[in-house]
């Protein structure tokens, strides 16, 4: 594997948690890389690190600071198991990352990946992070003609990443096993400048590799999303605990079959809120993307003339939501 440690060394890319990086920095960009391209976690990690440097500072800040700051990211469960994860180990570590596999995989929201990463990124240990780049990279290189969804397969290909690193360095081939599955090794591979296409025993299939589930099923939806304003105050709903937006705010809306006609709008805020309100503007279109669903929102606005109690909505000064997390598609509206 020389051959692909040279590679790395001579082309890896500049990111700020490759500069220093200690336990703390290894764990906040790789929970950040996980499912986002590189190139957009790059200001969040550097804003992240001015706001929270270390343990102490993200164990003891709010839930909402912390939701704000990952504002943008999406999946912002990974946000909250970083905000409790900081917190246990405040708590059961005295405020260190701990350097062992099973005290890593015992704090809440760290998965084998990201436990071994710290402890190679992070502490130098031997140790290899297999992510969806490395599972990639090592079922061509080893020509795996299996479901690597599958456990077994899985332990197979770790097994296989663990073998492979030398006995010098081995976090240099760790990470340069991610580095190709990244820029060269990816879904349309350029086996010609690959470093280590000289002993790939799959290279001849590598279009084809690796064999995984099919992908889920996209569900789109149309939603008419409300921005109801009384007294200078806007109406707004936080994301209850356990659910796909929990910490998040958002604008009342309503799911439609089909578009639904101004009136029709109007009509359903009477219904549902008991609000007759007065239509102000009808804003542009927002596209909404999160886990397995499409959403197109149909933003209206409205105002009300008298400032209604609602339960599970609170209404919040307007200039005050800049300062709120919201839901990337609901901050869109919010901009506009």
């Amino acid at each position: 594997m020389q051959e692909l440690s040279d590679w790395f060394q001579q082309n890896k890319r500049d990111f700020p948690w490759r500069v220093d990086p200690t336990p703390y920095k290894v764990w906040i960009s790789e929970v950040m890389l996980q499912q986002t391209r590189a190139i957009v976690v790059v200001p969040y990690f550097e804003k992240w690190m001015i706001q929270f440097p270390d343990i102490k500072t993200l164990a003891e800040a709010s839930i909402e600071e912390v939701i704000k700051a990952w504002e943008g990211l999406g999946y912002y469960s990974r946000a909250r198991n970083l905000h409790k994860g900081a917190q246990q180990i405040l708590e059961r570590f005295e405020g260190k990352i701990p350097s062992t596999i099973a005290d890593l995989m015992s704090i809440h929201g760290l998965g084998p990946y990201t436990a071994n990463a710290i402890l190679s990124f992070g502490f130098r240990k031997r140790a290899a992070p297999v992510d969806g780049n490395v599972t990639r990279v090592l079922a061509r290189f080893f020509s795996i003609e299996e479901n690597v969804c599958k456990q077994a397969v899985k332990r197979k290909i770790a097994q296989g990443a663990e073998a492979i690193l030398p006995p010098d360095d081995p976090w240099i081939t760790a990470e340069a096993l991610i580095e190709l599955g990244a820029t060269i090794c990816t879904p349309k591979p350029r086996c010609e400048i690959c470093p280590l296409a000289r002993n790939c025993l799959g290279k001849e299939r590598a279009l084809l590799l690796p064999i995984k589930n099919e992908e889920k099923k996209t569900t789109h939806l149309k939603r008419a999303v409300i921005w109801l304003e009384a007294e200078g105050k806007v109406l707004v709903k936080k994301g209850a605990a356990g659910k796909v937006m929990a910490d998040l705010y958002e604008f009342p809306y309503f799911e439609m079959e089909e578009i639904w006609p101004m009136r029709k709008v109007e009509q359903e805020i009477d219904l549902v809120f008991g609000i007759k309100p007065k239509m102000i503007e009808k804003l542009p279109l927002v596209a909404h993307t999160f886990t397995r669903y499409k959403a197109t929102l149909y933003p209206f606005r409205f105002q009300s003339k008298t400032l209604k109690e609602l339960e599970g909505y609170q209404w919040i000064e307007r200039s005050e939501l800049s300062k709120l997390p919201f839901s990337s598609g609901h901050r869109r509206i919010l901009s506009l």
